[in-house]
């Protein structure tokens, strides 16, 4: 299942702070597009019936069963992609 690095489950504790001491629930989907890509989306959400819950440091990750293939893998991290814009980045366990 899908895992966060260090910098993206810190961001995202920061953009989502709420309840002192409460995790933040993060969904994460993805889904094929008409050219056989992966989309990626992300976005503060409470838990559902059939998600699955994939446990961080204050930060529960929230995936939905249709969602859970395209996931496997995936590593959600948050860096500088050019000088000074930073941004969620998605790659596989096996890209660089």
């Amino acid at each position: 299942m899908i895992t966060l690095t260090p910098a993206a489950e810190e961001r995202i504790r920061e953009q989502g702070a709420g309840e002192a001491g409460e995790p933040v629930h993060l969904r994460v989907a993805a889904r094929l597009d008409e050219h056989g890509s992966i989309e990626y989306g992300l976005g503060f959400d409470e838990p559902r019936a059939g998600d699955a819950q994939v446990p961080g440091a204050g930060v529960v990750v929230l995936v939905a069963a249709a969602s859970q293939e395209f996931l496997q893998d995936v590593i959600l991290d948050y860096l500088e992609v050019e000088p000074g814009q930073f941004r969620f980045v998605f790659a596989r366990g096996s890209e660089p």
